[in-house]
């Protein structure tokens, strides 16, 4: 059975655990990384990110978009909303149906 993970800083994750998510903190982007890898090539379907994480490891999510599993989703941590959420969803918009459907920008 398939599981879910949420991943970023600790403050903004801690709650999950609440809702029986498993929550990864962690503190740098190094350790970010090699966790992320670790839970994407594991049992989890699903692994949401806090946005200033997913961020810093864009080129590391990349690798797993064009694969089915696992969903990395980007969610706002305690910091606010980056924007990168948005921005994920409109770059896989793009990629699946090949142009900006979202925004209109071609």
């Amino acid at each position: 059975m398939y599981k879910i993970a949420v991943l970023g800083d600790r403050d903004s994750i801690y709650g999950f655990a609440a809702l029986g998510l498993d929550t990864y903190p962690v503190t740098d982007t190094t350790e970010a990384g090699k966790k992320l890898r670790e839970l994407a090539e594991g049992a989890y379907a699903v692994i949401y990110i806090t946005e200033a994480l997913a961020e810093q490891l864009e080129s590391e999510i990349d690798r797993y978009r064009a694969v089915r599993l696992p969903a990395i989703i980007p969610i706002p941590g305690v910091s606010g909303n980056t924007g990168m959420g948005l921005k994920m969803v409109k770059k896989s918009v793009e990629q699946a149906v090949g142009s900006d459907i979202i925004f209109g920008g071609g």
